[in-house]
C-alpha cells in the first residue's frame, strides 16, 4: 500500500488499502435473488488496468481509497457481543472505492508543472440495486486524464470521463474502458493539455475571484428553477473556504503579488479542494470544476457570465 503524498488524489473520509488486502480479506457482495456475485473491486481494477496497459504501456501499482465499511459476522458468532468477536468471525467489504494508476512514461507540461497520465475509476455499491439477479446492470465510473505532480490534483476533462458506465459483465466493462482509453490516446489527451495551457493565459482580478466564490455560494442556496441556465461549479461551502485560504497560501497556485490569479491556478484550487468530496461525488465534481473554469475563461473574453457580471 502506497499512501505517500504523491498518491493522495483523494483524502477525506477515505482510507488507503492495497489490492491484496481487498482480494484476500474482503467478501464480495452478491445479487440477492440468485446469490451470484457482483463484479468485485479487484476484478474492476485488474481488468481495467490490463486494458490500459494495452493502450498506454506499463503503469504503476494501483492506489486505492475506500470508504463506508459494511461489516458482518459468520452465523456461528451471531450471539456474541461485538467486543468478543474474533477476526475470523467477522466479514467486511467497503461500499465505495476509488482507485488510480499512473503512467510515468507519458507526461505533459503546463507551464513549469509536469502532469502524468493517469487512469482510474470509482465503484459505489450504493448506486446498484443488489436486490436483483445477475442480469441487472452494475454501475461504474471511469476516467483517463492527468495527475499534477506538484499537488497530486487530478486534472480530468469531459473527453476522458464516463460518469455512468452500466454493464452486466466484466467483458462489457473492458470494452467500454478500451473505447474510452483509445479515444483519449488518439486525440483527447492532446486537446486536454491545450485547454489547460489556454487557462494559463487568462486571469481573474482579486475582485473577480472574490465575486466568483460568492456567486458559487449563492448558487448552492438557489432552488432548481433559479439555477436554470447557470453552469454548476460544484464546490460545497466548506470547499469554498478551502479555496479562499489557498488563494493566499497555496505554494504553487496562489494569487500573484497584485492579487490576480490565472484560471489554471483557479482550476487547481478547485480540484485541490475537491479532494475532500465523498468517493461517489469526487469525479463528477472534478468535471464540474473543469467545465466551470472553462466557462469563466470564455467569460473573461466576452463578459457573458452570471458569475462575473
Amino acid at each position: 500500500m502506497d499512501d505517500s503524498k504523491y498518491n493522495q488524489f483523494i483524502t477525506a473520509n477515505t482510507i488507503a488499502l492495497d489490492i491484496d488486502t481487498i482480494r484476500e480479506e474482503h467478501v464480495v457482495p452478491v445479487h440477492v435473488k440468485d446469490n451470484e456475485q457482483t463484479i468485485s473491486h479487484t476484478e474492476f481494477i485488474e481488468s481495467t488496468c490490463a486494458i490500459a496497459r494495452e493502450v498506454f504501456g506499463e503503469c504503476t501499482d494501483p492506489v486505492i481509497r475506500v470508504s463506508h465499511p459494511i461489516k458482518g459476522r459468520v452465523p456461528e458468532a451471531r450471539n456474541k457481543p461485538a467486543s468478543e468477536l474474533l477476526p475470523e468471525e467477522t466479514t467486511l467489504y467497503y461500499e465505495r472505492m476509488a482507485w488510480m494508476v499512473n503512467f510515468p512514461g507519458i507526461s505533459a507540461k503546463v507551464g513549469d508543472e509536469v502532469l502524468d497520465l493517469a487512469i482510474g475509476g470509482v465503484k459505489a455499491f450504493n448506486l446498484d440495486n443488489l436486490n436483483t439477479t445477475k442480469d441487472s446492470f452494475e454501475h461504474f465510473k471511469l476516467f483517463v486524464g492527468f495527475k499534477n505532480q506538484v499537488c497530486t490534483n487530478l486534472c480530468i476533462s469531459t473527453t476522458g470521463f464516463q460518469d455512468a458506465v452500466k454493464v452486466q459483465s466484466i467483458d462489457h466493462l473492458k470494452v467500454t474502458a478500451k473505447d474510452l482509453f483509445r479515444q483519449f490516446h488518439s486525440e483527447g489527451g492532446r486537446n486536454t493539455i491545450n485547454e489547460f495551457n489556454q487557462l494559463r493565459q487568462r486571469h481573474l482580478t482579486e475582485k473577480q475571484f472574490a465575486q466568483v466564490l460568492g456567486r458559487v455560494k449563492l448558487f448552492n442556496a438557489m432552488n432548481k428553477t433559479q439555477r436554470s441556465g447557470i453552469p454548476e461549479i460544484g464546490l460545497t461551502d466548506n470547499q469554498l473556504n478551502t479555496v479562499a485560504v489557498d488563494y493566499f497560501n497555496d505554494k504553487s497556485h496562489a494569487r500573484n503579488d497584485n492579487g490576480d490569479i490565472s484560471l489554471w491556478n483557479v482550476y487547481n484550487l478547485f480540484t485541490g479542494a475537491n479532494k475532500s468530496s465523498y468517493i461517489d461525488k469526487f469525479l463528477h465534481r472534478n468535471i464540474l470544476a473543469f467545465e466551470g473554469v472553462n466557462h469563466l475563461s470564455k467569460a473573461v473574453t466576452d463578459g457573458d457570465s452570471w458569475y462575473l457580471n
